[in-house]
């Protein structure tokens, strides 16, 4: 477990939640250490009275804002900034937040992503909270679309669309893994229902696709985000925040990469480190996390126009051995390559990694989608993935406080929220919260022991 530090914003919210109608109440407590039941504590501390619970006030004008710098512009950056936006929203403190990310929005392994949306495992198996990402992350889109519905400026492309609901197909290629899931999905989430189907049904949904078991495994509410129009209607959503609360909290966005987390030191109350497999570029964490790196390319398929057969317009996206994340009718998304321990984060594709990618992946799709073959490349992205180690509940994202792993006597209090690897996507926006809450908190446990049990793996 890593140590507290004392936060140098003289502020820090401690919220205690209460189920029920109960609601919330908030404490405000000094920068002094806190060890939970350390040492003698009155019982009036312990079991506090109602009185107690009201809010305590806030001064309206402090000498400074608690000041948050977050790196990383992905799915766990805009995430935790909304959050923290969000949850500080009615104003408690003043607050300013500071992305970082040379890329830009969406610039990294989160914008190349294919976007294919479900809380399953490969086996139909429900993820370790897959049930709280699956209704945050749900509403975290419906917060993007709004926020982008009401904007002038918005940049989304595929038609304007940042989600397109048509639901997942899944067809079976293996016998092992038909049965896995067949009995899988009689356990599934009611709010994303795996449906066992066969071949003739499920060309119903996508004509002339091959079943090879004839069966396949349908999930209707499961969607196909666009990520970079995703993130950037996101981005919206926070600037948004802090019109409608007028004064108190700051954004601003800066197209720069930070080297060194201490050259930080001191000047944030909180720095919160999104940045995928990047992290590993920072001295003071570099080999330090049990990370593994994964570069995985993704094809751009177009249909000639001399070629009559469409995508249907409302077919579903195609999840096997190889995915297809429809964008349209003459336009699709195929991936994804998997090149273990890569150190190359570029997005840009040479022409020899395209084709070696499209050698790949266009066997893979063909078992399922016969069709592909008559689809031509029409470019190729890539991005460099964290993969979290694997643990008894699934490869899960790394949190937490690294105060210990960047120096104990550090003024300012540097969180992880990395590692999501390929389920960023679902992830992203239930640890956010969390994140964020922490963060404000100046909290660790606020986090599930789940995600910080990385700290014990020697390295």
């Amino acid at each position: 477990m890593v140590g507290r530090t004392e936060p140098r914003h003289p502020i820090c919210l401690i919220r205690y939640l209460y189920g029920g109608s109960r609601g919330i109440g908030f404490y405000r407590a000094s920068g002094r250490r806190q060890q939970r039941f350390a040492g003698r504590r009155s019982a009036a501390w312990l079991f506090p009275t109602m009185a107690q619970l009201i809010p305590s006030p806030i001064p309206s004008s402090p000498a400074s804002p608690f000041r948050c710098a977050v790196l990383g512009c992905g799915f766990a950056g805009l995430s935790v900034a909304w959050h923290l936006l969000k949850q500080n929203s009615p104003r408690e403190l003043r607050l300013r937040v500071d992305l970082f990310d040379e890329a830009g929005i969406g610039g990294g392994a989160s914008g190349v992503s294919g976007g294919l949306l479900h809380p399953y495992s490969p086996k139909g198996k429900l993820l370790w909270r897959g049930a709280e990402c699956w209704k945050e992350t749900l509403r975290l889109l419906n917060v993007a679309e709004m926020a982008a519905r009401h904007s002038k400026d918005s940049n989304e492309t595929s038609d304007g669309l940042i989600v397109r609901r048509r639901g997942i197909l899944r067809p079976a290629v293996n016998m092992k893994n038909s049965e896995i899931m067949t009995e899988n999905a009689q356990n599934c989430h009611p709010n994303c229902r795996i449906e066992t189907i066969g071949e003739d049904y499920a060309q119903t949904l996508v004509p002339n696709i091959c079943a090879p078991l004839d069966v396949a495994f349908y999930m209707p509410a499961a969607v196909n985000v666009y990520p970079r129009p995703y993130l950037q209607a996101l981005f919206l959503a926070c600037q948004n925040i802090m019109k409608e609360n007028d004064v108190g909290q700051e954004l601003y966005l800066h197209k720069k990469s930070i080297h060194k987390l201490l050259d930080l030191e001191g000047e944030y109350d909180a720095v919160i480190i999104c940045l995928g497999a990047k992290v590993d570029m920072l001295p003071e964490l570099s080999g330090r996390l049990p990370l593994r790196t994964c570069r995985g390319v993704v094809a751009h398929m177009q249909l000639p126009l001399d070629m009559g057969e469409d995508y249907p317009e409302h077919a579903p996206s195609i999840l096997s051995d190889a995915w297809l994340a429809i964008q349209g009718t003459r336009s699709l998304y195929m991936g994804s390559t998997w090149e273990w321990k890569s150190t190359n984060s570029s997005a840009h594709v040479s022409a020899d990694e395209a084709s070696k990618a499209l050698e790949e992946l266009l066997p893979k799709a063909s078992v399922f989608y016969p069709g592909i073959k008559n689809w031509s490349l029409g470019g190729a992205k890539a991005g460099l993935r964290a993969m979290p180690p694997l643990t008894p509940h699934g490869s899960l994202p790394l949190l937490g406080c690294v105060n210990s792993l960047v120096g104990q006597n550090c003024r300012s209090r540097y969180w992880l929220f990395g590692g999501l690897g390929s389920r960023g996507l679902l992830y992203h926006a239930w640890l956010g919260k969390l994140m964020a809450q922490a963060v404000l908190s100046c909290d660790e446990q606020i986090i599930p022991s789940e995600l910080i049990a990385w700290k014990n793996i020697k390295r």
